[in-house]
């Protein structure tokens, strides 16, 4: 059975940046002119920052240079986070996202921008936010019902009570 060189950089890599307590997300190798570039994504629940971003970095790039995973020819290697609009893919993200505005295309072709309540396994319990003085309303969607879900940027983020709890503490 062939595999692509994402997958073998997959099987890799994850155990390295999983022992740093980080998830790969992505893997990504594109050409840049004779160059290539290796874009590594990770995250985790708390989020990953620069420090943790510095240390997966070297440790990924120690272990691409004693192995010929990337072959002969030069490469960069960038290490990155989703960033703000990321795409919901895997329950993790969803799980992520809470509190977050999410706009989902439904399998039906409908969008629908909501903030996302709770998750389980089966799907998410979102908050459809009031149109003209309207009040907002609560929505259930199964994972089977949605087709695509990318987080939304907000300016003006809806403060949750877990934010102000945090604040007060």
């Amino acid at each position: 059975m062939s595999t692509t060189q994402s997958e073998r950089l997959r099987e890799l890599l994850e155990p390295l940046v999983s022992s740093q307590g980080l998830d790969l997300e992505e893997i990504e190798v594109d050409s840049v002119g004779r160059r290539r570039v290796l874009r590594v994504v990770v995250d985790s629940d708390e989020g990953a920052d620069l420090d943790a971003i510095a240390d997966v970095s070297r440790a990924l790039s120690a272990k691409l240079d004693e192995t010929d995973a990337m072959g002969q020819g030069e490469y960069t290697l960038e290490v990155g986070t989703p960033g703000a609009e990321r795409e919901l893919k895997e329950h993790r993200h969803y799980v992520r996202a809470t509190d977050r505005l999410v706009q989902f295309r439904l399998a039906d072709g409908d969008d629908l921008v909501a903030r996302i309540l709770t998750v389980d396994d089966e799907g998410v319990d979102v908050e459809v936010p009031g149109v003209k003085g309207r009040k907002a309303t609560a929505r259930r969607l199964a994972f089977a019902d949605v087709a695509k879900a990318r987080v939304q940027v907000e300016f003006n983020r809806k403060e949750t009570k877990d934010m102000k709890e945090e604040e007060e503490a």
